[in-house]
């Protein structure tokens, strides 16, 4: 369950009382579009209204600058049915925000998530936001890894900012206001909150930060987010087939979130936990069939009913079956490994040429990985096994290389046939 824009992202910053850029829907009038501007130097910013999380509207050229209410009006009626596509899907927008032009010399990014590498929430912090988290470089960033039974604190913030050299005049105002994103989080299920960009607001030479836009996702399975009372059909897209058949499974223990990413992809990747979904979507690219987060220690039942709907639609299409996924505290890795295996096991006639790359780490490993070996060795599957002390990334990259080995080898067949 995701969302992303002021129009109903702000509500989430106003119950913790952190400033957010005011916003008009595209219902508002003429007369309030007109006031709206006047109060922000005369300007306004135009965006898309899509329901779910959808991202780089910018970098897609659907975020307009207004400088007269003529101009607004344009792009709404520009903006009010826009396209935009994500990989292989194309999502319509159905209405536009009017929000608040904040002038600033500075935007910072802020985000909150959970850290499969740390089993703990981390904060990170860029001095120089409004760009692509990924495209930052490690000096650039810093990531806060707090206890969440007390939060992350002033002291956290203080540190992190003067590492990252900023300005002394927004250590402050940050340091006041940065705390209660946490509290949003903690409070209403969840699961990441990104601010992207808060810009950094001058009155009377005092600064204030300012949220100009927001992405959130929350955890449906964790009723804090129902204190939010958003109307169900924000958090709906257009879903596929697939999709609908996993999400189904809801009614059972553990999460069940997947989305298609691109039909035409290689590689099926079953990920476990946010972090790993992130790192992995971010990774595979356009090679990844899906992106998913079936966490929450499923039963086998429900790992072995994921298992067929994915691979009675990708196995035959799929060079890499790809499972990974953090260190885990409380999912019990054979079970989910048993379910996946078992079910590989009844659909292998349709791809009997898969290879397979695990990177997992938690409770019952070793038993798990015995079982797959097991299985793949039966199956005549080749396979590699990382443990829970390699680097995911480099798991993600092996998964990556192995597929690019497998189509050139099957382009080289083809042309010697």
């Amino acid at each position: 369950m995701q969302l992303t824009g002021l129009k109903y992202g702000r509500k989430i910053l106003e119950m913790v009382e952190f400033p957010v850029s005011p916003s008009l829907t595209e219902e508002a009038s003429i007369e309030d579009i007109s006031k709206l501007m006047a109060a922000h130097g005369g300007k306004c910013v135009v965006k898309p209204f899509f329901t779910g999380g959808i991202g780089k509207k910018g970098k897609a050229g659907l975020v307009k600058i207004a400088k007269s209410v003529h101009e607004a009006i344009a792009a709404k009626q520009e903006l009010y049915f826009a396209k935009h596509h994500q990989g292989n899907h194309t999502v319509q927008a159905n209405g536009v925000t009017f929000e608040g032009f904040i002038p600033s010399d500075a935007e910072i990014y802020v985000s909150i998530t959970s850290s499969t590498i740390h089993r703990q929430p981390v904060m990170t912090i860029i001095v120089e936001g409004g760009v692509d988290v990924e495209e930052v470089s490690p000096d650039k960033k810093k990531e806060i890894v707090f206890n969440p039974v007390t939060g992350v604190k002033s002291f956290h913030i203080i540190d992190a900012l003067r590492e990252l050299n900023c300005p002394q005049e927004y250590i402050s105002p940050l340091v006041q206001h940065l705390p209660k994103l946490w509290q949003a989080y903690d409070t209403y299920g969840l699961i990441t909150l990104e601010l992207n960009p808060i810009r950094m607001q001058s009155k009377g030479g005092r600064f204030t930060p300012v949220a100009c836009d927001i992405k959130a996702s929350f955890d449906q399975d964790n009723p804090g987010w129902k204190r939010m009372s958003f109307p169900e059909e924000i958090f709906s897209t257009d879903i596929t087939d697939f999709e609908a058949e996993i999400n189904l499974l809801r009614t059972y223990q553990g999460q069940s979130d997947v989305t298609e990413l691109n039909p035409e992809g290689t590689i099926l990747p079953f990920i476990f936990g946010g972090g790993a979904n992130s790192a992995a979507t971010e990774i595979l690219g356009q090679k990844a069939i899906i992106s998913s987060d079936f966490g929450g220690n499923p039963p086998y039942a429900k790992m072995k009913s994921i298992a067929d709907i994915s691979f009675k639609h990708w196995l035959a299409k799929t060079n890499v079956v790809l499972l990974i996924g953090g260190k885990a505290n409380n999912t019990d890795i054979f079970v989910t490994f048993k379910g996946i295996f078992d079910s590989l096991k009844e659909h292998i006639h349709l791809n009997p040429n898969v290879q397979v790359v695990v990177g997992r780490g938690g409770p019952n490993l070793i038993r798990g990985m015995v079982y797959a070996r097991d299985v793949l060795d039966n199956l005549k599957v080749p396979y590699r096994f990382f443990g829970f002390d390699s680097s995911m990334v480099g798991v993600l990259e092996h998964a990556l290389k192995l597929d690019d080995w497998i189509i050139d080898n099957q382009k080289s067949g083809r042309a010697a046939g």
